[in-house]
């Protein structure tokens, strides 16, 4: 199939490369010119493991295109997908300016024939009928559009292999033509399909995400129990998540979710529930436990650091990815500045990204071990694989003093107790 993506983001950047290697003839549509010049010499963005090479191999073999143009793209595709941003607003609401933009941007290039319109973004119910209404007022009489819901579940980091072999393929549409095209475009891929309405389609990724996040508060909800009590939060979880009806996957103490998609649908998905009027006081206590999260994480540094200067290991939001969008490192790393911290920092991919947010205020690293000298502590807030395997005692050799904070209980508290440490973790007791 000939088939768009409006969007070069995660979602639309990631899958767009997967359906080009799968054969597909693939248009990718953006509105910044510099991006899209770097897009067509390879260059992706963003970083995502693997996702450089199926980027240059699909360029090579001109199956994959970056344009600016709707006109060059729209006319000649069976399929678009809408996969841009839906970030919140101040109260928390998706802001769909740029999909409904989009939608209608859609409908003034369409040419006679038949295209389904499917919408990858993460929107509100009733959104996909709103875009529709928008293309059907602006398209030509000749063409003929039916439209779909088909969100995304890639998490990042993990993004190629999510897409080829996911656990589920949602499709919801009114349209059996609709569903049956977008089934045979996603037949090379694994997973179960789910076939439904809109409503459905749409309300199934804010329903997921809003799961994952309740598993994450409650982990560290279990943990302030456990911190409170002198037992141990990694103990507990294990036990209970042993249970087959639980689990212990996403079940983790931390210092709380982050990144582009739990923070705000979380919120957009309460402020969906108090205009329906659905009692939200539920989400609101997710979101609350996950604020809660970092400030006791940040709470423990200001008490037991033995001075000022620290050193941080872990900038993006979770590992394998350089997106420090909501990371729990930004609130943490701010409100010790604000407390008169100096802060030095090492991230393998999130540096660059960092700098943009932070500018001077911290002191940057290629090698984490040359993060740590002359810092009174260290503290590790994203788990990447190079942390947990670190030389510990040659940690210890370069801090002024043997202390670190682990936000991500990536150390045996014994281990470091052997090694001389000061350390503290969460739901833990402190060496």
């Amino acid at each position: 199939m000939t088939i768009t993506f409006i969007g070069h983001g995660y979602v639309g950047l990631v899958t767009a490369c997967v359906f080009a290697d799968l054969g597909n003839n693939v248009f990718v549509i953006g509105r910044n010119h510099d991006k899209i010049a770097k897009l067509n010499a390879g260059e992706p963005l963003i970083y995502e493991p693997g996702l450089k090479e199926l980027l240059e191999k699909n360029l090579k073999a001109k199956r994959l295109h970056f344009t600016l143009d709707y006109g060059e793209a729209v006319p000649k595709s069976d399929v678009v997908f809408i996969a841009v941003g839906t970030p919140p607003k101040e109260n928390g609401e998706a802001d769909l300016t740029t999909v409904l933009s989009v939608a209608e941007e859609i409908g003034r290039h369409l040419k006679s024939g038949y295209t389904v319109v499917s919408c990858k973004s993460t929107v509100p119910v009733g959104t996909n009928t709103r875009v529709k209404e928008i293309i059907d007022r602006v398209k030509p009489q000749q063409s003929k559009v039916e439209v779909a819901s088909c969100p995304e579940f890639l998490r990042e980091g993990t993004a190629l292999l999510d897409t080829l072999n996911p656990d589920r393929v949602v499709i919801g549409s009114d349209s059996r033509k609709a569903i049956d095209v977008l089934l045979e475009l996603h037949k090379p891929l694994n997973g179960e399909r789910i076939i439904t309405d809109l409503s459905s389609a749409e309300l199934i990724k804010y329903t997921s995400n809003a799961m994952l996040a309740t598993k994450i508060s409650f982990a560290n909800l279990i943990s302030f129990y456990c911190e409170a009590t002198g037992a141990d939060v990694e103990t507990v979880l294990d036990a209970v998540g042993l249970d087959k009806r639980i689990g212990r996957v996403f079940m983790s103490p931390g210092v709380g979710y982050g990144g582009s998609c739990l923070p705000k649908d979380i919120k957009a998905l309460k402020k969906i529930g108090d205009r329906l009027g659905v009692d939200t006081a539920f989400l609101a206590a997710i979101d609350n436990t996950n604020i809660k999260a970092r400030e006791n994480f940040i709470g423990k540094i200001i008490k037991h650091s033995p001075g000022k200067k620290i050193a941080v290991w872990g900038l993006s939001f979770k590992p394998n990815t350089d997106d420090i969008r909501e990371a729990p490192s930004t609130y943490i790393i701010t409100a010790l500045l604000k407390k008169g911290f100096t802060v030095s920092v090492y991230d393998p991919e999130a540096l660059e990204n960092s700098r943009r947010v932070f500018g001077n205020k911290l002191k940057y690293f290629d090698n984490p071990y040359e993060t740590l000298q002359g810092n009174d502590a260290l503290v590790v807030i994203t788990e990447w694989n190079e942390f947990k395997q670190a030389d510990l005692s040659k940690v210890k050799k370069l801090l002024l003093h043997p202390v670190i904070f682990d936000a991500r209980n990536i150390y045996e508290p014994a281990n470091l107790k052997e090694l001389g440490f000061h350390y503290y973790s969460i739901g833990r007791k402190p060496v």
